[in-house]
């Protein structure tokens, strides 16, 4: 061994007329060091890094990119940095026409005027299926414009998973505000589950946008509230209080929102977003696009009941929340937001015996939103009742006192007082 040493030793010193053995194998040393080197360092990126696809070897070709990039270049980069691309999907693979869809002549190719549900379902379909058991899907556009937009068999579909809630007539506030507002503002949000021509249901851009069919976009709270805010459902509002939201907003950069749900760890979202808690397969549990699988109570109604599925929709959240917290803090909090509820009942419950009395005594007419106290019954239980349960079940204390509980008793009281008025005949 003191043999080897020696002459190794030797091989590498360094000689006036040079050693070419000497300066290989420095050269072969710093190389393995290198390459060494540079794996140790791309296995430690994180995986939000490793998740992106690489936009030098995802570039659109092809005629539909060729024009495209000319007349409107923001698609074609959008749809280059999607996943769709990374998976070799091509631009016909979602515009070619499917069944009962109109096929136009475009440039040479024969393509769909509109892509909707119909198209993602083909390789979607679970997805698909899951959707349209949701309130996101047929009791959304039925919400503002009835049941005279569906099929039979969507009526039936839909009854089965949500009675009453597609089997219905056109909202009268709504018809009110006019065709103006429903076009550019219920129509917004609602259309999400609007029928299309060819008998399917929905948009998925809505939350996955168009041409990035992006699942890191649909994980974003601001997707969910682009319809989920304001007073009547302020729910993206009360996000951003939670100490939820305050964490997201805090470490947000540091997540893999583009990872495949079904793949989906703590360690790539450790804080939820709202689709954490209503959608996704957090750590292997399930996956789904019904978003009223996790849910117990119908908080949107003017006097809240349990849903069907009571039991199941509250042990499916309570599996979500066990990724986080411990079973006696998540029982602590569901007793707590459902003590909320049931005190918002009783509120409302006394409101609307006022307003009844008044009805029963043909001291209002029967034609809605034509006199000042329906307006004040419809903001106590529409606004500040909601607010104050949707505020109790997301942890936003300020949506649960201020903004719910304070002003269901100050609207208490100037319900009491106009309908003393009335009962006075002033």
């Amino acid at each position: 061994m003191r043999s080897f040493w020696k002459e190794w030793k030797q091989t590498l010193q360094f000689k006036a007329d040079g050693t070419s053995f000497a300066y290989i194998f420095v050269a072969v040393l710093l190389g393995t060091a290198l390459v060494t080197g540079a794996y140790i360092l791309h296995n430690l990126r994180p995986d939000a890094e490793l998740g992106q696809p690489d936009e030098k070897f995802i570039t659109a070709s092809g005629k539909c990119a060729e024009c495209h990039r000319q007349e409107t270049p923001a698609i074609v980069d959008q749809f280059e940095h999607s996943t769709h691309a990374l998976q070799a999907v091509t631009c016909l693979d979602c515009h070619q026409p499917v069944e009962n869809q109109n096929a136009n002549d475009h440039r040479g190719f024969e393509i769909t005027d509109r892509v909707t549900a119909a198209n993602c379902s083909s390789c979607h379909e679970n997805q698909y299926t899951q959707y349209l058991r949701s309130r996101h899907a047929a009791p959304a556009w039925a919400a503002v414009r009835g049941s005279a937009d569906f099929t039979p068999e969507q009526i039936a579909h839909a009854e089965k998973y949500h009675p009453g809630a597609v089997q219905r007539e056109p909202n009268q506030l709504a018809r009110m505000e006019g065709s103006a507002a429903i076009a550019s503002g219920c129509s917004g949000c609602h259309s999400v589950g609007r029928p299309n021509a060819d008998g399917s249901i929905g948009d998925c851009s809505h939350c996955h946008t168009r041409h990035d069919a992006s699942i890191a976009m649909a994980r974003e709270p601001e997707t969910c509230g682009q319809c989920h805010m304001g007073p009547d459902h302020s729910q993206l509002e009360i996000f951003h209080e939670s100490r939820h939201g305050a964490l997201w907003n805090a470490h947000k950069d540091r997540m893999n929102l583009s990872v495949n749900p079904d793949d989906l760890t703590t360690r790539d979202m450790p804080i939820p977003s709202c689709a954490t808690c209503h959608m996704s397969g957090l750590e292997g549990q399930k996956v789904t696009h019904d978003v009223t699988e996790r849910l117990s109570w119908f908080l949107f109604a003017a006097v809240s009941t349990k849903r069907e599925h009571y039991d199941r929709g509250q042990a499916n959240m309570k599996e979500l929340c066990g990724s986080c917290h411990s079973s006696s803090h998540t029982d602590a909090f569901y007793e707590q937001a459902e003590a909320v509820v049931l005190n918002t009942n009783e509120r409302v419950q006394e409101a609307r015996q006022i307003m009844d009395g008044l009805y029963r005594d043909g001291l209002l007419t029967a034609q809605p939103f034509d006199e000042e106290i329906e307006f004040l019954y419809f903001d106590y239980w529409h606004y500040y009742g909601r607010t104050a349960k949707h505020g109790a079940f997301m942890g936003g204390a300020d949506f649960v006192q201020w903004h719910g509980n304070y002003e269901l008793l100050h609207g208490l009281v100037q319900l009491k007082a106009r309908a003393r008025a009335i009962r006075q005949g002033r």
